[in-house]
């Protein structure tokens, strides 16, 4: 058992403590003072009231036994004819805790068969009927209402701050989801962006150093500016892994990061046709402004096509072609490559592929790769020109 468990136990035992020994003093109270005069009270009607205060050690374990067990006994102590101690008093902190422990009906159902047996036998007995009737069972009957009301509220009040704790509880814990699904998501993103990076330079390099390494003795010209392209391919790499590692380590400064985009094709393409590749650009439909993820995405796609036909394909010419229109733009690489062993659709799983499709998914856009043996591989991708919102 926890140490809140603990105290919780001691505080619930002190509070029906005392309020027992409210009962014991109210009840014993209206004994001593005798207002009936039917005699000097004797132990056994003192021993009724420490009965009813005892009840209130059990009353949230057993909350309607509690109150039968009361409203019975107030019962057999007038049975016996003991001095009058009122009707609510006795049963008054039995009421309250059935109404404090949900048991509302049967404190209301208790409070209104007491009242009707109260106010048949005073009525039998020839009491006077404008007092019973117009002053004892009126009052009994608000005090009675009034601790059952204030025990139904007390319970509502702890059931609110109850399903309020749930309420906060279960925003921390979508908070914590939340985050956690952010950081997966910046950390894919980083793990995305590096193997574009990477593998599109590093492709690049190992390209120009067979160029270099093949062309050394023949053609020292050539080999020198395949190394000079190799270095600016290293240092181009360089300035983007600083940038990437810059933003990761100031996020508030990410904003100022300059973003790969379609302006950037121009040097993309130059990059690919250093290491002899023939690469051809061709535009349709009017361009349009696209958001800056849109911008990056379609800058990744066509790094990610360039890279995989540089490693793979073993082909002379690739064909990039961009298609705008108002809601879409088609970006569609194609070469002139080995292809693969089949015309239907590939489903690729490498990283490259897994990581261009992430991207469109993300924004709502489509990717279709082809394999079309002996004569190249298609790369299709859809990117909307609006971000979803």
């Amino acid at each position: 058992m926890s140490p809140h468990t603990d105290a919780a136990d001691r505080r619930n035992l002190a509070v029906d403590t005392g309020l027992g020994m409210l009962v014991l003093i109210a009840v014993g109270t209206a004994i001593t003072a005798n207002f009936g005069r039917t005699g000097p009270p004797g132990l056994p009607a003192y021993a009724f009231g420490a009965f009813f205060g005892a009840l209130m050690l059990v009353r949230r374990r057993w909350p309607v036994a509690t109150l039968m067990v009361t409203a019975t006994g107030l019962l057999g102590y007038y049975a016996l004819s003991y001095p009058p101690i009122g009707l609510a008093v006795p049963v008054a902190a039995a009421l309250f805790s059935a109404a404090e422990l949900g048991r509302l009906y049967w404190a209301m159902g208790t409070a209104l068969a007491l009242l009707a047996i109260s106010t048949g036998v005073r009525i039998g007995q020839g009491d006077d009927l404008s007092f019973v009737l117009g002053l004892e069972i009126p009052t009994s009957a608000a005090l009675m209402a009034t601790v059952i009301a204030l025990g139904d509220s007390l319970r509502s009040r702890r059931g609110w701050r109850a399903e309020l704790a749930r309420q906060t509880h279960a925003a921390e814990l979508e908070r914590e989801r939340t985050a956690a699904r952010l950081v997966e998501q910046e950390r894919l993103r980083i793990a995305r962006d590096l193997h574009d990076l990477l593998a599109h330079t590093v492709s690049v390099i190992s390209l120009h150093t067979d160029v270099a390494r093949e062309s050394l003795r023949d053609d020292p010209d050539t080999a020198e500016r395949s190394l000079a392209s190799a270095r600016a391919a290293c240092g181009d790499v360089g300035q983007e892994l600083r940038a990437t590692l810059h933003a990761l380590r100031a996020p508030d400064c990410a904003e100022n990061t300059p973003v790969l985009g379609l302006d950037r094709l121009d040097a993309l393409v130059d990059t690919a046709t250093a290491t002899g590749l023939d690469v051809r650009v061709s535009a349709s439909g009017t361009p349009v402004a696209l958001p800056a993820i849109s911008d990056a995405t379609a800058y990744r796609v066509i790094q990610e096509a360039l890279s995989n036909v540089l490693r793979h394909a073993a082909a002379s010419t690739v064909h990039i072609e961009l298609n705008y229109s108002e809601e879409t733009v088609l970006i569609r690489v194609t070469d002139n490559g080995r292809g693969g062993s089949t015309t239907a659709t590939v489903d690729h799983t490498g990283l490259g592929i897994i990581g261009m499709r992430e991207r469109l998914a993300l924004l709502g856009g489509e990717l279709h790769t082809t394999s079309r043996p002996g004569a190249g591989f298609a790369v299709e991708a859809r990117i909307p020109a609006r971000v979803p919102a």
